[in-house]
């Protein structure tokens, strides 16, 4: 038993060695084991699907929105290989269709889903032609094994010649071979022409050389041509107008140059910095449908059409790489105002201006070495651009946005705001070069008020506007001062000509009489005083319906015979029916000086002085006595009798209680003062008491000139910096969005947007400046580093909408189909800071035209001049106004039906090929200028 049960234990022993050493013959050889890799990896995929392949890391191609690409690794003995599935999850598009973004191998052998299988080595290619041959035959063994019908390459020769060889199964009795390879030098003449192209097609199918002369083939044709606008960058401008140069040189007999015109020379920004132009050029594809060509000669003529006989034109704009740059080397307003913001940040460590112009408050080396400032000849050049040739009489109306007057800052026009938008470019913007140009700034502005001339670019008339900076309000007041202080010197020289004048008469007539001995006691307490009531202006009349100019000027009369000898002096006529109290004359209005004019921290001085003493009435009325004693002194001289409530019934009705008649005819008049103004102690009364009988004239100037300009310019040259710098921020900031506002976008609602936005983003981030709660390391300053980021991105996009605009003004939907599609790319970006942007992604539009369109885009090809150095011999047809296609592709094709070829033979299995059913036998894509030239043939045989 145990020798049989032992002889049977060795029996099965045997039988499971023989199992384990069973030699597998059909995975014998290394190169039977690749195919059996490549044939397991294609299966896999070919079972998961799109899907599934997306979930297992397949990569998204950047050039297609559709196409993806997953990666496998194969090992043959010692070498490995890479093998590549594209695929696509839409596989329903026509590849003919070339506006759609296409892989080369897609747009040269007219497949969708392939197979690449190449080497991993420096070159990325099958040098060897037995190894590409073995490769390629492994893969097609593999693809026929698991029934996938895909299309395999693999790329062969030199890397620089992108030259494929390929196979697909095409899963019946066909078999389509693939072949593509490069020419990158020296094209042949024959095939820089479309009739040599059709000849190399036919001679691919024609038996004999001479067929494709004698017989007429009938061969589809496709042709797309590539147009290329010269580059806008500086290098060809300057190309360009040496050209210009030289033909104008001709023309004119002093040979004289022109100034060479920018492309952003109308546009607002101008003035301040030259923009790079986004738009640096277009492509434009035009596309011919396909058409069946016969012959030689039909090519012949076809390589003479025109591009406007294409069917199809397609636009697509070449955008600088700056505009979306992440680098934030853009030169621009925001570039500058970044470094305003940190010249702010700066303006802490120091009491005065003049603090930072010294190199010894700098602290070190290298903060002195970015704080250069330009030499004495930039720095006179801007002022003088500031001061001696500005407009006297400024628009502030002009580029005003609606809710620019929410940022307290000063009108675009305005001296100020004109200084701060200088001190943007000069030098590097920093502390020091600001404070050197406001040191002289103000130095200029004590010069114009010392010699009594017009301040430039401000107003002399008219109301402080609040609503504006304090510095603004106060250059404004300087320019009132100056003017009046310019009148009372003329006015001085007036009398004092007047004075030698009468002397000189009287010296003449040797006599002393009644006029010159008025006259003389008229004058002889002159003291700079208006002393004539000729001279109305800085008086006003606002208290009754009765306008000054509707009277005579000199001194007026009372209308009442009774009262005919009381002469009334300032009188700007009777206030309708009233009579006076006292009399039965009528009541009349005098003339009034102006209120005196009051900055905001003149206003905010008295509201904490109110605070101090309270609100009380009679408080208010000492603040406001100067006022109140001029108006009651012009009324004394107007109405001789009037008493302190004639006075209150003309200047505050309301204080004036009448006993229920509301006849202003009745006298005496029936009323009564009203309580505060009849109680004891009434500082009112007390000022009546008080005023002198004066005429508006006669009267000292509310306003004194020189103890305000003084004042003013005290405040000038010795304000804090950082108040300074707040100021020049919030100015700055408005400066600039007004001068972009300006700009001419055409309809663009999404600008127009942007635009509102950023006004309402300006103004709720610069009101803590407005308000004075700045202080220093502050966290407000990453706001105002964060809102130049934002007035960065608005920029960028006024300049690409006013470049668009200017190119297509005749075309207007072109500009707006391309800023609305950069728009809606760009906008997930507008939030984020210049390092944060994405620019993986580029744009790529391609918009196609109409029919009215065309000429627009056909005028930018301006034919090319003979010294223009890009200008090359032109050896290739289809000249649009004289630009050659800078890429022309073709792809011919041959079809046969199953009725008149070999291809009608029995299948095996007994099929038969519908006699109807056309196969394109023969497919040849060409690509390539006149220095390159790509051909790529697809074969489809019957094995």
């Amino acid at each position: 038993m145990a020798s049989t049960s032992k002889a049977n234990l060795t029996e099965d022993d045997e039988e499971e060695e023989e199992i384990e050493h069973f030699d597998d013959f059909t995975l014998a050889s290394s190169w039977e084991r690749f195919i059996s890799e490549i044939e397991a990896t294609c299966r896999q995929w070919s079972a998961d699907g799109p899907k599934n392949l997306l979930e297992k890391g397949a990569v998204h191609l950047d050039y297609s929105n559709k196409m993806y690409r997953i990666k496998s690794e194969l090992k043959d003995a010692t070498k490995i290989y890479s093998m590549e599935y594209y695929f696509g999850i839409d596989n329903n598009g026509n590849i003919s269709d070339w506006n759609c973004t296409l892989h080369d191998l897609q747009l040269c052998f007219g497949v969708k889903e392939f197979l690449v299988i190449s080497p991993q080595s420096a070159s990325g290619v099958v040098l060897d032609a037995p190894e590409s041959s073995k490769l390629l035959s492994a893969v097609a063994i593999a693809l026929s094994n698991c029934s996938c019908l895909w299309p395999a390459f693999v790329p062969v020769h030199d890397p620089s010649r992108k030259a494929f060889i390929g196979i697909q199964n095409m899963g019946t009795i066909f078999t389509r071979r693939f072949e593509a390879d490069r020419i990158g030098s020296q094209v042949p003449v024959k095939f820089m022409h479309l009739e040599g192209l059709y000849e190399l097609f036919v001679s691919k199918f024609a038996y004999w050389t001479s067929d494709h002369l004698t017989h007429l083939f009938k061969v589809y044709l496709m042709m797309k041509l590539t147009y290329r606008t010269l580059p806008n960058d500086d290098e060809n401008d300057g190309i360009q107008d040496a050209d210009a140069e030289n033909a104008e040189s001709e023309k004119m007999p002093d040979g004289g140059n022109h100034n060479r015109k920018h492309w952003d020379d109308d546009c607002p920004w101008s003035e301040w910095y030259s923009a790079e132009d986004p738009v640096k050029g277009f492509d434009l594809v035009t596309t011919w449908s396909e058409k069946v060509i016969e012959s030689s000669l039909e090519m012949a003529e076809m390589e003479n059409a025109s591009p406007h006989e294409a069917e199809k034109w397609i636009l697509t704009p070449n955008l600088s790489p700056n505009l979306d740059s992440s680098k934030g080397d853009r030169i621009g307003f925001a570039s500058q105002l970044q470094l305003l913001v940190s010249a702010l940040d700066m303006s802490f460590e120091a009491q005065f201006m003049e603090d930072f112009v010294s190199d010894e408050n700098l602290g070190s080396d290298n903060l002195k070495s970015s704080m250069v400032i330009p030499p004495p000849t930039v720095l006179d050049r801007v002022l003088k651009d500031l001061l001696l040739e500005g407009r006297q009489f400024p628009d502030f109306a002009k580029g005003k946005h609606k809710r620019s007057q929410a940022i307290k800052g000063a009108p675009l026009e305005s001296l100020f705001a004109q200084f701060c938008l200088h001190s943007l470019w000069f030098g590097n913007c920093s502390i020091r070069a600001i404070a050197v140009l406001w040191v002289e700034f103000v130095r200029e502005i004590r010069w114009y008020w010392e010699e009594s001339q017009p301040l430039p670019k401000m107003p002399a008339h008219g109301s402080i506007d609040l609503a504006t900076c304090l510095i603004n309000q106060k250059l404004q007041m300087l320019a009132i001062c100056i003017e009046k202080k310019r009148e009372l010197n003329e006015e001085f020289q007036d009398c004092l000509g007047s004075n030698d004048d009468v002397f000189a008469h009287m010296e003449e007539d040797i006599q002393v009489g009644e006029e010159s001995t008025s006259f003389l006691t008229q004058s002889q307490d002159f003291d700079g005083k208006r002393d004539s009531p000729l001279i109305l202006e800085g008086f006003n009349e606002s208290r009754t319906s009765i306008s000054k100019f509707s009277t005579n000027s000199q001194d007026v009369y009372s209308a009442d015979k009774s009262t005919s000898d009381s002469k009334r002096r300032g009188s700007a006529g009777p206030v309708g029916s009233m009579k006076l109290l006292n009399s039965c004359q009528s009541l009349h209005a005098p003339f009034t000086q102006n209120a005196p004019l009051m900055t905001e921290d003149m206003h905010e001085e008295r509201l904490r002085a109110v605070e101090a003493f309270g609100d009380s009435f009679n408080f208010s009325a000492q603040l406001e006595r100067e006022t109140l004693s001029s108006d009651m002194s012009a009324f004394k001289a107007a109405n001789s009798d009037a008493a302190f409530e004639d006075f209150i019934r003309w200047h505050s009705p309301g204080d004036w209680e009448n006993d229920g008649s509301e006849a202003n005819d009745e006298w005496p008049p029936r009323g009564k003062l009203s309580q505060r103004m009849s109680g004891p102690g009434n500082s009112w009364r007390k000022i009546w008491n008080d005023a002198p009988s004066l005429p508006a004239y006669e009267q000292k100037p509310l306003l004194d000139p020189n103890r305000e300009g003084e004042k003013i310019l005290h405040y000038l040259e010795t304000v804090r910096p950082h108040q300074l710098l707040e100021q020049m921020v919030c100015t700055a900031f408005r400066a600039s969005a007004d001068t972009l506002h300006q700009t001419n976008f055409g309809s663009l609602k999404q600008m127009t947007t942007k635009m509102d936005q950023l006004y309402h983003t300006m103004a709720s981030t610069l009101r803590p400046l407005q308000a004075n709660l700045l202080s220093g390391n502050s966290e407000k300053i990453g706001d105002l580093k964060r809102l130049c980021v934002a007035l960065e991105h608005v920029e960028k996009l006024l300049t690409l909408a006013a470049s668009l605009r200017h190119k297509f003004i005749q075309a207007p939907r072109v500009y707006e189909a391309i800023f609305s599609d950069y728009y809606d790319f760009y906008l997930p970006n507008m939030g984020k800071g210049s390092a944060d942007v994405d620019i993986q992604k580029e744009f790529d539009l391609k918009l196609q035209l109409k029919m009215n369109e065309r000429q627009v885009v056909s005028n930018m090809f301006t034919p090319p001049t003979a010294n223009q150095s890009w200008r090359k011999v032109l050896s290739m047809g289809n000249l649009l106004n004289g630009h050659e296609p800078i890429l022309r592709q073709i792809v011919f094709s041959k079809r046969d039906s199953g009725s008149d070829c070999h291809y009608a033979v029995s299948t095996r299995g007994g099929l038969h090929m519908d006699d109807q059913q056309e196969i394109e036998t023969y497919r040849m894509y060409v690509c390539g200028t006149s220095n390159d030239l790509r051909v790529a043939l697809c074969v489809t045989s019957y094995d």
